[in-house]
């Protein structure tokens, strides 16, 4: 059986569930393997307040005993903090769409007055749990020694020099990096450009290289 997985959950609501199906009976599974992964994700340069708000730890609630994934469907659980200060309070309606979001076109496929049901289901905090099942696999595959890592290349105008880095070096150095980025120099440059643009409250376009080492040729879909 192929892998999958269905996330599901608002960004203020209660928490972020995943559930992931596929995943064979025998791997030595903990949220150790999981909470690194979930840190590194709330590290990002720039991110918004509720990256200091949230402490993202998982919970494993099935598919795995005594250390140990059982063949059944892996299900993680990630409590929203911030969910403590909405419950039970009337939430202002959200009505003006915002560009190169989700909220129009959710209020017109499914009828909404208010936008904010599809922007809580369309958030950046549901990352979350994609990082939470992503970390899963990740572990998954390390036992075939297979790596995966990625690296950022560019943002904005500033594009890095990675001629003289191999992939290995290129992963190792992206971990040094407030923006993951394997050059030093261009770290520094990319970091500017982000304070830059939110002094002028815009966005900034990105490119990353994520990469796949000790894959064996023909393995996987395509």
């Amino acid at each position: 059986m192929s892998l999958r997985f269905l996330t599901a959950g608002e960004s203020h609501g209660p928490a972020l569930v995943a559930i992931l199906e596929g995943l064979p009976a025998g791997l030595p599974l903990s949220v150790e393997q999981i909470n690194p992964q979930l840190a590194r994700r709330q590290r990002g340069f720039g991110a918004g307040p509720r990256m200091k708000l949230e402490r993202d730890t998982v919970q494993i609630l099935s598919g795995v005993m005594e250390g140990v994934t059982i063949g059944s469907p892996l299900t993680l659980w990630i409590d929203n903090k911030d969910h403590e200060k909405w419950a039970g309070k009337a939430i202002e309606p959200f009505n003006i769409p915002r560009p190169g979001h989700v909220d129009l076109s959710a209020a017109l496929k499914y009828g909404y007055s208010d936008l904010r049901p599809g922007l809580e289901r369309a958030s950046a905090r549901e990352t979350a749990a994609r990082v939470a099942v992503g970390a899963v696999c990740k572990h998954f595959l390390s036992q075939f020694d297979i790596q995966v890592g990625g690296y950022v290349t560019a943002i904005g105008d500033v594009t890095a020099d990675l001629a003289e880095q191999n992939l290995f070096e290129r992963i190792a150095q992206a971990e040094t990096s407030a923006v993951r980025c394997p050059d030093s120099n261009s770290s520094d440059a990319m970091l500017d450009a982000i304070q830059d643009v939110i002094k002028e409250k815009n966005t900034l376009g990105g490119i990353i290289e994520v990469v796949a080492l000790g894959l064996p040729p023909g393995l996987g879909a395509y």
